[in-house]
């Protein structure tokens, strides 16, 4: 097979590869990301590079203009290689930097962040009890009067000095047993596992290392992964660290991911890249503090229900089919080594329950996390994302439910979208007079997209300067250059050609925001169909807690003017922050926990929305700014009658000033 050399711009990585192959998975093959939101169908148009020498085939030329054709751009996934290439990576089609995974929201919250005293309030019952526990034994010599088999003078001394019983041995550490012992003059610190159901020694070590013991918490998200380092003495977290998760290379929603696992090496791909994602991660924390890898004891993983499927190498298919089966919701501890991450030996790994098919480990820990499960208040929890996941209730019930909200929020489904990195346009005003915008971007940067925050912010300000009607369409009849008439509708721009840093005009298009109205419709709806479910209404909750990495940076009010959220009293409304990272902490400091979270996912009721008539009867009724009912939001309906009336009067003042 005749090969073909392909170099990629700018980090100038080349790499081999057979005559025909595809552009992206060379790519991939190179470890060079390019965006690629739909895993490779060619309908998301993000996975566009310029061929500045060589030749592809291309097999379409989807959401490609003629003058970007001109300029050499093609789509990756589209594209065959017929020779050596020279393939450079715009910026926009390139990741970003991850350290903006870190920033602080760019402004002071407009809601409420549950404060320390919040959560002892919320968790009464938490206490620094860690599923793991180190003993330093300092065991009698063998002798002929005294012959127990060295794994039982172990279990007896665990019985004497803690009261341990009917401990199990891990067979590796039995294999170890004779010799290190016998080497550290049976002076030895044996780590415990409580399982539940079962109490199991899972490593030995010479001498007394009792006091060195840590554990790591994962936040398995479906484009992020958090982790952190913690101390299990003190319960302080001593490293954080976050970083995209590997396999959004292969699809930016769950569903591409698993028709992904359905190929012939898929599913194992997918496993080894999020592994190696947390794997990475834990050795930048090791490193950071200078600890050693045996001082990790555990790691708990948080996830939705199909990455968590996808980290431990379960088929996800029949999740995505009517009836939408997972393969487990309760998952055991299982040696981390078993699925690649290999820390230190005796390291287990547990994985937070799921509910359903869309309802996963990470909304348990958030719900754990946040006390709403012990709480006397009726809660509605949300975290908004890819897929928003709803749950209501407090410590006598819970419901819950998902609704695929799409990738708008994190810029997927819009022309100049892009995910929360330098240069994405994260906050948005427009004067109601002149029309014209001020932006402020990722790290002050030219702007090079927007994000899911910035495109809330731009919804919420098109909608109350008169730019968009009710049904989210552009008026092209408004007199300034901003509005304008597109190949598909109306457009905005928000930043010309000159002022980007892509070189091209960066706007919203009537397309565009009719992907996000259908994604905050299925918010909206979500948490409708969940209250009409119990014969409740919004009124009735007394507390709405927002959460997920996109909630922390969400202006609540524009949240509210856009229908995304009802129209309550925003005192009501709390930030958690990462619920599902706060759980995984949780639980890896407190086995008490452990068994919290199996109590939630077992009484945790799931409400199927993918079937549902009423579900859909609310979804059209929420495809309206802010919500064809009007009437539920009276604040937005007053603000909107305010913005209107100062446009009217500021234009009037405009052109007496000019006639």
């Amino acid at each position: 097979m005749e090969k073909c050399r392909v170099c990629f711009h700018p980090e100038d990585r080349c790499i081999e590869v057979d005559k025909g192959e595809n552009l992206l998975r060379a790519a991939m093959e190179a470890g060079v990301h390019i965006n690629a939101s739909c895993g490779g169908e060619g309908y998301c148009g993000k996975c566009r590079v310029i061929i500045e020498s060589g030749e592809v085939t291309q097999k379409a030329q989807v959401k490609l203009s003629e003058e970007e054709v001109n300029q050499g751009y093609v789509l990756a996934c589209q594209s065959t290689i017929n020779s050596d290439l020279e393939v450079r990576v715009p910026i926009e089609s390139q990741i970003g930097d991850k350290g903006v995974l870190a920033r602080r929201p760019p402004i002071p919250l407009k809601g409420y962040t549950l404060s320390a005293k919040d959560w002892a309030e919320r968790l009464p019952q938490w206490e620094l009890n860690p599923p793991t526990t180190k003993f330093h034994l300092v065991l009698g010599k063998p002798t002929l009067e005294d012959n127990l088999s060295d794994a039982e003078r172990i279990k007896r001394e665990l019985s004497k000095l803690a009261g341990l019983e009917n401990v199990v041995m891990d067979y590796p550490l039995l294999q170890a047993l004779p010799s290190l012992i016998r080497a550290s003059s049976f002076d030895v610190t044996v780590t415990v596992l409580d399982r539940g159901q079962e109490l199991r020694a899972v490593r030995l070590e010479k001498g007394d290392t009792s006091q060195r013991q840590a554990a790591i918490a994962v936040d398995l998200g479906t484009t992020t992964i958090s982790a952190q380092l913690i101390d299990l003495q003190t319960g302080k977290v001593i490293a954080e660290e976050t970083d995209y998760n590997g396999q959004i290379t292969y699809g930016e929603d769950i569903i591409s991911r698993i028709i992904y696992s359905t190929r012939a090496t898929g599913l194992a791909k997918l496993q080894s890249v999020a592994v190696n994602t947390i794997w990475n991660l834990i050795q930048q924390m090791v490193e950071k503090t200078g600890i050693e890898f045996c001082s990790i004891t555990h790691l708990v993983v948080s996830g939705n229900t199909v990455m968590t499927h996808l980290l431990l190498g379960l088929d996800p298919r029949y999740i995505r089919v009517d009836p939408y089966i997972p393969v487990a919701q309760f998952f055991p501890w299982i040696k981390a080594s078993n699925i690649g991450i290999r820390i230190a030996s005796g390291v287990y790994l547990k994985c937070t329950p799921c509910v359903a098919s869309y309802v996963g480990g990470d909304i348990v820990a958030g719900v754990l996390a946040s006390g709403m499960f012990n709480s006397e208040k009726l809660t509605l929890y949300v975290d908004i994302g890819t897929n928003g996941e709803i749950a209501l209730g407090n410590k006598d019930w819970l419901i819950a439910c998902s609704c695929s909200a799409g990738p708008a929020f994190e810029g997927g489904g819009v022309r100049h979208g892009m995910r929360a990195t330098r240069g994405a346009i994260e906050q948005v005003r427009i004067n109601e007079v002149t029309l014209e915008p001020m932006i402020i971007t990722i790290g002050n940067r030219r702007p090079l997209g927007i994000c899911g925050s910035g495109l809330i912010d731009l919804l919420s300000e098109l909608f109350l300067s008169g730019i968009v009607d009710e049904r989210g369409k552009i008026k092209t009849d408004l007199p300034t250059p901003r509005v304008r008439e597109g190949d598909l509708g109306g457009e905005y721009v928000i930043a010309w050609a000159e002022e980007s840093g892509t070189g091209r005009d960066i706007y919203i298009s009537d397309v565009d925001i009719d992907n996000l109205m259908r994604a905050k419709a299925a918010i909206f709806a979500g948490i409708n169909v969940l209250l009409e479910e119990v014969g409740l209404d919004i009124e009735m909750v007394e507390e709405i807690l927002i959460a997920g990495a996109f909630g922390r940076y969400l202006e609540i009010d524009k949240a509210i003017i856009i229908g995304l959220l009802p129209d309550v009293d925003v005192e009501k409304i709390k930030f958690v922050g990462n619920g599902s990272l706060l759980g995984s902490y949780l639980l890896a400091l407190s086995k008490n926990l452990v068994v919290e979270a199996d109590k939630i996912a077992d009484k945790m009721t799931y409400l199927e929305l993918s079937t549902s008539n009423r579900f859909m009867e609310q979804y059209v009724s929420a495809l309206f700014l802010p919500h064809t009912h009007a009437e539920k939001f009276p604040t937005v309906m007053e603000r909107l009658k305010e913005a209107r009336e100062m446009a009217k009067l500021g234009r009037a003042g405009v052109g007496g000033g000019t006639s």
